[in-house]
């Protein structure tokens, strides 16, 4: 029979390794869709560049689709703060220009790319991140448009762009995307 021990001091926080592995694998997963885009990634691949057990891969996340949608949405910290100066137009204007510098960055775009691809038919969790972050603009005081507007007018035309012309990105104008959301709605 085992002796139970009481815990001295607060419970020590996990993940030390686990952090570590898991940024192994984010860093393999960039460099191979860096090198060969995310269509032809696969575990094994992942497993061999971050030098971690195949196994730990597909217990965490089952299939690379999966796996790369994850890693796509995690580049854009869904937990971060978002702009809040209390001015709406300014706030809507950071935050799309945030977008345009974080998919400026080609393997951030190509993760974009392999997300919607690998979330099908369903919403990719980088969408429905958006989606949530429009939607609390759209709540804000002062906004007359809803979060719908705000994917279809700011973050639509800076995603098309991310993931079909992505040289034309830096191009984009956020003012006039904010502008015509916020002048079109009023």
């Amino acid at each position: 029979m085992g002796r139970m021990v009481a815990e001295s001091g607060p419970r020590r926080r996990t993940g030390g390794r686990s952090a570590v592995v898991l940024t192994s694998i984010r860093k393999a997963v960039e460099e191979l869709i860096t090198e060969g885009g995310s269509e032809a990634i696969t575990i094994p691949m992942v497993a061999e560049r971050a030098g971690v057990n195949h196994s730990s891969i597909y217990r965490r996340w089952g299939d690379a689709r999966t796996m790369i949608n994850d890693l796509a949405t995690y580049r854009l910290d869904p937990e971060r703060g978002l702009p809040d100066t209390g001015d709406l137009r300014a706030d809507l204007t950071a935050w799309a220009q945030e977008l345009i510098g974080h998919y400026s960055i080609p393997v951030n775009a190509a993760l974009l790319r392999g997300g919607a691809a690998a979330a099908g038919e369903r919403e990719s969790d980088c969408l429905r991140d958006r989606r949530a972050e429009a939607a609390g603009f759209a709540a804000r005081s002062g906004s007359t448009f809803s979060g719908d507007d705000v994917i279809d007018r700011v973050v639509a035309p800076i995603i098309y762009r991310a993931v079909f012309l992505p040289w034309t990105l830096t191009e984009a104008d956020v003012h006039t995307y904010v502008d015509e959301l916020c002048d079109r709605s009023a």
